[in-house]
């Protein structure tokens, strides 16, 4: 009997760990940054390298989130929404799904 309640406390553990760690998942976040080409990356985080970056992007490169403070690259998912921002500073806001955010919206960031 002793064996079986043991056996049954660690289920209960491992069932509420999973529980709460399957909770954050897909929690929404925001992240601040410059929208850029995954070619240039940097160099194209900013207002002078619109032109670039949108430039790259219609020939085949993929759009990204240069993260400000972090200096990286993460990926989005919704490119077209993306094109629309490049430029100017943006706040972008979704969930992480295998290093790509998966956009809710990308608003303007205001000063």
């Amino acid at each position: 009997m002793k064996k079986l309640s043991a056996i049954l406390g660690v289920a209960v553990l491992v069932l509420v760990g999973t529980l709460a760690y399957a909770g954050d998942k897909g929690k929404s976040e925001s992240w601040s940054g410059w929208i850029t080409d995954e070619t240039c990356g940097e160099k194209n985080a900013n207002a002078e390298g619109k032109g670039c970056a949108l430039k790259c992007h219609e020939a085949g490169a993929k759009l990204v989130l240069f993260v400000d403070g972090e200096k990286k690259m993460v990926g989005l998912d919704n490119q077209d929404e993306a094109a629309r921002h490049v430029g100017h500073p943006v706040v972008v806001t979704g969930t992480i799904e295998d290093g790509t955010i998966k956009v809710a919206k990308i608003e303007e960031k205001k000063s």
